[in-house]
């Protein structure tokens, strides 16, 4: 029987700029009910010196740091379920760039994940389009430097997300912390449980995990918990687990963030017609915090 895991896949330690050594990083986790961890140094392949007892399943990674050469810009790609470090490629443009690293982490048995898109307003949809290879994509990004919800002029990092997808290239949607700062918590911090994704998988060992974020089998959130989720070319429907008086809201959506349909309650579903193109659902709480669940493609041929 297949069960949900949580877990978070950008965390930082002291092994590159995080606050906090590998083994109190996989406590804090392990207190706060997470699966599984990937710890993304930046260009360091993080691996504990001690096993953490009771603690998440490891799950190796790797944040690619990488600039262009001939500018500053940033690009950072998450390597997870890497077999070896990955030395970051810094191409000339930068197309060339995310797609020379995310070659690098399939080459390394990894999956890859674009982080962080606004973070120095780096790349948009325009660029991710143009590459092929990458699994995943960071819809929400817990530090406070990278402009999750854009600005005059700028996307969303959920509309660069729709702009890929409404491109016709597949690629699912995360939710993360980027997680540095573990002592002081505050709005101006990069501190931990502020994203995470819930993976549908038979087991919890790390080739389960990776497949079942290669294939779009989670979902995403900052808060909204799911206790169940059927997502065919048929039909989406889910169950919000309620929290204290919070009120939901979820938005079906498609192609350049066209609504479909728009449910109040706990248990919101879409029957899907065929010609929309690709159906996801957005949860929203009154909390203040939501959900994502992964695109569906679908065709009049359905």
């Amino acid at each position: 029987m297949s069960n949900w895991y949580k877990g978070n896949i950008h965390t930082h330690t002291t092994k590159s700029d995080g606050d906090a050594d590998p083994e109190f990083v996989v406590k804090w986790f392990m207190e706060h009910g997470y699966d599984f961890l990937v710890l993304s140094d930046h260009n360091h392949r993080t691996i504990l010196e001690h096993e953490v007892e009771g603690g998440p399943l490891m799950v190796p990674g790797e944040e690619v740091s990488a600039r262009i050469q001939a500018g500053s810009i940033p690009i950072h790609i998450n390597g997870i379920g890497i077999t070896r470090v990955v030395e970051p490629f810094h191409g000339e443009e930068i197309v060339e760039t995310i797609q020379g690293n995310v070659n690098a982490i399939l080459d390394a048995g990894g999956i890859a994940s674009i982080n962080h898109p606004n973070y120095q307003w780096a790349f948009d949809h325009t660029h991710v389009r143009e590459v092929d290879g990458a699994s995943l994509i960071e819809v929400y990004n817990g530090s406070p430097v990278t402009n999750n919800e854009g600005g005059p002029g700028k996307f969303t990092a959920e509309e660069v997300w729709d702009g890929v997808l409404t491109a016709g290239k597949p690629i699912f949607g995360v939710a993360s912390d980027d997680s540095h700062n573990y002592f002081d918590f505050a709005h101006d911090k990069l501190n931990p449980g502020r994203g995470w994704v819930v993976v549908h998988a038979d087991e919890l060992s790390v080739d389960a995990i990776v497949s079942g974020m290669a294939d779009g089998h989670f979902y995403s959130s900052t808060g909204v918990t799911l206790n169940d989720l059927e997502s065919t070319e048929e039909r989406i429907s889910l169950t919000i687990e309620q929290y204290a008086t919070c009120l939901y809201r979820t938005v079906f959506s498609g192609p350049d963030g066209r609504m479909f349909a728009e449910c109040d309650g706990l248990e919101p579903e879409y029957d899907i017609e065929g010609d929309e193109g690709y159906v996801r659902a957005t949860v929203y709480s009154s909390l203040g915090v939501k959900a994502w669940t992964q695109p569906v493609f679908v065709s009049e041929e359905k």
